[in-house]
């Protein structure tokens, strides 16, 4: 799930592609916190407390999107350095939770 962005992307669709995939990570973690309530208690703890990273993790990327959104032009490059390693620690996290939710 990492972000690719050419150097074609404009600004505003970077923010856009960015917004669509947190869409998604939101969804997801709806599924999964739906998932982690069916559980019984030992299991659902463990779920519960990767949900809750993955929610701060999320948290962090919008923060940094928000961030983003608005910077001037000159801070965009500085700032999107930033706002990319949040997303690839979201992504590692989001995908080590798929394979537990999955199995």
């Amino acid at each position: 799930m990492a972000l690719q962005t050419p150097s074609t992307d404009t600004r505003q669709a970077y923010q856009e592609k960015v917004k669509a995939q947190l869409d998604k990570i939101n969804a997801q973690l709806d599924e999964y916190r739906a998932k982690a309530d069916q559980m019984k208690s030992d299991a659902a703890v463990s779920y519960h407390s990767t949900l809750e990273e993955l929610t701060v993790k999320r948290d962090a990327v919008q923060a940094k999107l928000e961030e983003l959104q608005s910077s001037g032009e000159t801070a965009w490059q500085e700032i999107q350095g930033g706002f990319e390693s949040a997303w690839n620690e979201l992504a590692k996290s989001l995908e080590k939770a798929t394979k537990q939710f999955d199995s």
